[in-house]
């Protein structure tokens, strides 16, 4: 029999193979990245080595220490700065910031005698000069330079010598005598390639502009993301200036870390307490309203969550949210329905949060459950009282993660009342909060739904004895 004719064209992104050219991978159903694939070479030989291998003890790590980047949130995301040699790619929406940002970086990068060099391919440099006057990043130490070629690129490194880099983006260089346009599949591989094979020899710190697809995704290949040690996602809402940065990967530090950022006509700063941002100081005590703490990262946020219920006379009710996930306000609207007695089903329901934020963590489930009752029922939840818990499909509430740092957070932003799900161990006060770490907040630990309604006084239902809040 003979033998079947080997596939001649490979997808690059995730190695499916086909015996001709197609648009689309029938794998990962990425389009324009199935190429011819090269003819196998002969076996690899032993070649000389660039360094010999040593001991991982007699390793020196004093060259890839930790440098302060000059922001401190950034600091905060990264675990510690910014570490000679280290490739990172920072992706995010256009208009988001990331050219704000970083040259608020090189800048801060400058002042401390530490030579920078930012080449941008998206701009002129006269443009990014205006930028730097405005946000005040003009600095001699800082170089600029205006190239969309990769040679040019690396001449620039050999002149200047830096100590960061920062190309702004990688989708605008191009190598010459590469097949394909500047930012397709090979061209991004060749020039990320290039520039992080530079980095990793000189100890040059380099910092990658990213570009996203339609639906948020870093745009280019996936490899791109396996070869940097860093990938930052630049996060905003058009309508707020508050601006975050979250690691989704990162090898010298933790991936759970969230920077908070103000971007303004003046430049971009940091946010080291942003929890006001998201809460609304209401001088008389307001129906529908309640406090969630969330976490971002290890970072607790507080944020507002309000409720607006009307009447409805359509066959089927609206139910609109604005920071908040759709389909776990659906089932917090069933929950209320079938184990509290709230009758939703004729009326208009409309959840929102203040202030942009963006709560999808399952643990503000009660807060949101709290300020639709209180719309309902037109009664305000009592003041100073914040509510935090996963809602089960059977009205419980679930423990949620890192509830003392949740409750010191709301202790030092000055509330009283602390409504948590109750501990698996049984009724009792919490038994993981010290009285340090409750530092004279009234923390309630509830089993269900129901009970935490009846302790807020937003139910009508029998009380059973629960005492509720004066």
């Amino acid at each position: 029999m003979s033998k079947s004719p080997r596939p001649a064209f490979r997808c690059t992104e995730c190695g499916w193979e086909t015996g001709k050219w197609v648009g689309r991978c029938g794998e990962c159903q990425a389009w324009g990245s199935v190429a011819e694939a090269a003819a196998p070479s002969g076996r690899s030989s032993a070649g000389p080595v660039t360094r010999a291998a040593v001991p991982i003890g007699q390793v020196s790590v004093e060259d890839s220490s930790f440098r302060t980047s000059g922001v401190p949130e950034l600091d905060r995301v990264l675990g510690g700065g910014l570490v000679p040699g280290a490739a990172i790619l920072l992706a995010g929406e256009p208009g988001v910031g990331k050219s704000t940002l970083l040259l608020e970086v090189a800048a801060q990068t400058a002042r401390t005698r530490h030579r920078t060099l930012y080449v941008t391919g998206e701009e002129s440099a006269s443009q990014v000069r205006l930028r730097a006057d405005r946000t005040g990043g003009v600095h001699d130490e800082l170089y600029l330079a205006a190239e969309t070629d990769l040679g040019a690129v690396l001449t620039h490194i050999e002149q200047v010598r830096p100590t960061l880099l920062v190309v702004d983006s990688i989708q605008t260089i191009g190598a010459s005598g590469v097949d394909g346009v500047p930012g397709g599949v090979t061209q991004v591989k060749e020039v990320a390639a290039a520039l992080i094979r530079v980095a990793k020899t000189r100890n040059i710190t380099t910092i990658l502009v990213g570009h996203v697809t339609k639906d948020g995704s870093i745009a280019g290949p996936r490899v791109l993301e396996h070869v940097v040690d860093v990938v930052l996602h630049f996060e905003g809402d058009r309508n707020s200036r508050f601006r975050m940065v979250r690691a989704m990967k990162n090898r010298f530090g933790p991936i759970d870390e969230v920077g908070c950022f103000d971007l303004s006509g003046e430049g971009i700063t940091a946010v080291t307490d942003p929890t006001g941002l998201f809460v609304e100081n209401h001088h008389v005590q307001v129906p529908g309203t309640c406090v969630a703490v969330t976490m971002e990262g290890r970072r607790p946020l507080l944020a507002e969550v309000q409720a607006l219920v009307t009447p409805s006379a359509a066959e089927r009710p609206r139910r609109t949210t604005s920071g908040l996930d759709g389909s776990r306000v659906a089932m917090v609207l069933a929950v209320l329905q079938q184990h509290c007695g709230i009758r939703l089903h004729s009326h208009d329901v409309f959840t929102s949060t203040v202030g942009g934020a963006r709560l999808s963590e399952p643990a503000s489930d009660l807060a949101v459950a709290v300020a639709i009752a209180s719309a309902t029922s037109d009664r305000p939840a009592p003041r100073g009282a914040v509510a935090m818990g996963e809602i089960g499909l059977a009205g419980e509430l679930r423990r949620v993660r890192d509830l003392p740092q949740r409750i010191a957070e709301a202790a030092r932003l000055g509330f009283s009342v602390a409504v948590v799900p109750q501990e698996a161990s049984g009724p009792g006060p919490l038994t993981p909060v010290t009285p340090r770490t409750i530092d004279g907040m009234e923390v309630i630990a509830v089993p269900d739904i129901a009970s935490a309604l009846r302790i807020l006084q937003l139910t009508n239902q029998d009380r059973r004895g629960v005492r509720p809040l004066d």
